[in-house]
């Protein structure tokens, strides 16, 4: 096990599952001292356990709605209280939300910003004061290629990714000079519980499973450790010349033109 992450903590949102999940377990095997943040500790907790046994790293279970400023705030003082500074704030934390302009709810409009959007900077407000103090602080948010392409269907997602690229970007412009940097990974399609459930869903599974990977210059779904790997590097310290920068990780779909 190397330690690219060796006596850093880090806060990953969204942890209970996919992506997020993939993320934590990889930075703890990094030798990041993790903070698994997510809706409820059912589980977070078993898997802050397993991480604690298999990598000797510590690790929590941290239990907030990112939509709310006030638990946000308390996880955020949990995990400083238990590892002394947050070196490094994952915004994984996420929903899909997809309906036709017309029929969207303003319930569905709120959840998807708030979640999406709204979240990520509650959690880079909390966490920005400590960075500040100490002149150093690696963020990055999971966007999603939503964010770069539009796909018919997909409305109102796109519009919280777009927005999350963006204050990224103004974010890590604002921050740069006090040793802050904040970037952030656009996945494509990641064969994630939550992308497994959507294909069960569908009349054919193996065939849109099959068109899917067809898109793919490379035919095949991608991975959460390979858009975990990509966060890593951001992460650490080997990145510290890339500041308010976006990575799209789709396997080079968005570069194909589609009919």
């Amino acid at each position: 096990m190397s330690e690219r992450l060796k006596q850093k903590t880090a806060v990953v949102t969204g942890a209970g599952s996919g992506i997020g999940s993939a993320i934590a377990s990889l930075f703890a095997r990094q030798g990041a001292r993790v903070a698994l943040l997510d809706l409820t500790a059912e589980t977070t907790e078993p898997l802050a356990a397993q991480l604690r046994q298999q990598t000797g790293q510590p690790c929590i279970a941290c239990v907030a709605d990112v939509t709310q400023p006030e638990q946000v705030a308390a996880g955020v003082r949990q995990v400083e209280d238990a590892f002394g500074h947050i070196d490094i704030l994952i915004n994984c934390a996420g929903v899909n939300v997809f309906r036709d302009a017309l029929a969207l709810t303003e319930d569905e409009w709120q959840r998807c910003i708030n979640v999406n959007l709204q979240g990520p900077y509650n959690l880079i407000r909390s966490v920005l004061p400590g960075m500040l103090k100490r002149q150093y602080g690696n963020i990055v948010n999971v966007a999603s290629v939503h964010g770069h392409k539009i796909i018919p269907g997909a409305f109102p997602y796109p519009v919280a990714k777009h927005g999350l690229i963006g204050l990224t970007r103004s974010l890590g412009v604002e921050y740069a000079s006090q040793g802050i940097r904040i970037n952030s990974i656009s996945p494509g399609l990641i064969m994630t519980p939550a992308a497994e459930a959507w294909l069960a869903s569908c009349p054919d599974p193996a065939a849109e499973r099959q068109r899917q990977q067809n898109l793919l210059p490379c035919k095949r779904i991608g991975e959460p450790d390979e858009v975990a790997y990509t966060a890593l590097f951001l992460a650490s310290d080997e990145a510290r010349f890339i500041n308010a920068t976006d990575i799209v990780i789709d396997g080079g779909r968005s570069q194909v033109y589609h009919d």
